[in-house]
């Protein structure tokens, strides 16, 4: 499995980290547009009963989060297309109440997830927004100390991930410049779902691997390569190895990146000349640099083409990028 979560380090350094790779960080601005957008949502959702649209909040590290309920608790969840399940941190799993499962061929008590096994456990209800799940399966990993502890100011802590597991069967559409997850909550009828604007936006095939993780097409340089789909990483990561062979000049950082059951790794910055996705070109972007490897299994680091590295939040945000997990297609702007 690819890593839950890419976790910044050092957060202190966020306003210079947000200049070298171009977040979009304004909070009044995020503000105003939700306030103006209340009243469209109400609207929307009284004329389509089926869907469930919901806000979501853009924390200081660039992930995207939705309010949930678990066992009746408020829960902050991270909307994470890297994670193929959804978790809690174990630090919250008894505050939750979320219930030790037996062995079952159908489900383990526990997973490998980047070389370490992790518990397993069940919600006995899962909420959000309309969308009530049972006895939903819930791995408890550790999210490191920043996930119960606002790295910043005014930052609110998270306690899990929202994964592919629950975005794929509920056929979601993901508008991270719009900060908007829309769930089906009839998916069984495959009805297209209304409303996104997907005028200027070109669209890119997303392949899905057997363990849920996203992929799609693109270029570093004009050399094939894949990039993972990545909501769950704070900006667009590369995988050292293949920057170096690409003859990439390479500037260190004071950062260092973390990811579940796997130690802190150095974060390098590159500007790629030319980084494409599917038929898009973007020009002189900056992006990080480290290793991925234990991050990405399976040989396919070192595949033809590799994978290599992940298309993160700061790419998906600028270039209005919209994840559609009924149809498989990754819609972003040129």
């Amino acid at each position: 499995m690819i890593s839950f979560r890419i976790r910044l380090r050092r957060s202190i350094f966020l306003c210079f980290l947000a200049t070298l790779f171009g977040w979009a960080s304004s909070s009044a601005q995020g503000q105003s547009t939700s306030r103006q957008s209340a009243a469209e949502r109400t609207i929307w959702q009284r004329n389509n009963p089926q869907f469930e649209a919901l806000p979501l909040e853009l924390s200081r590290q660039n992930h995207l989060i939705v309010r949930a309920f678990i066992n009746g608790k408020l829960a902050l969840l991270g909307v994470d297309t890297g994670a193929p399940v959804s978790a809690i941190a174990v630090s919250r799993q008894r505050h939750y109440g979320l219930d030790s499962i037996p062995s079952t061929p159908k489900l383990p008590p526990k997973l490998m997830i980047n070389g370490g096994l992790d518990t397993v456990g069940i919600a006995k209800s899962l909420r959000i927004g309309a969308l009530t799940l049972v006895d939903e399966p819930m791995v408890a990993i550790d999210l490191g100390p920043e996930s119960r502890t606002a790295s910043l100011p005014g930052e609110e802590e998270i306690d899990g991930i929202l994964g592919a597991d629950i975005l794929f069967p509920t056929r979601a559409v993901l508008d991270c410049q719009r900060r908007l997850l829309i769930l089906n909550l009839e998916p069984q009828s495959r009805t297209l779902t209304p409303g996104v604007d997907y005028r200027g936006l070109r669209s890119v095939p997303i392949h899905v691997s057997e363990g849920y993780n996203l992929y799609v097409d693109g270029a570093i340089n004009g050399a094939p390569a894949l990039l993972m789909v990545d909501t769950g990483a704070f900006a667009t990561l590369l995988h050292r190895s293949f920057v170096k062979r690409m003859k990439i000049p390479l500037r260190d950082t004071p950062f260092s990146s973390a990811a579940v059951n796997l130690k802190l790794r150095d974060v390098q910055i590159a500007r790629i000349r030319r980084l494409s996705v599917g038929s898009i070109d973007i020009v002189g972007h900056n992006v990080g640099v480290m290793d991925l490897g234990g991050l990405i299994h399976g040989g396919l680091l070192a595949a033809k083409p590799p994978v290599a590295g992940l298309l993160g939040s700061e790419l998906l945000q600028r270039h209005h990028g919209i994840i559609d997990f009924g149809t498989r297609r990754l819609y972003l702007k040129g």
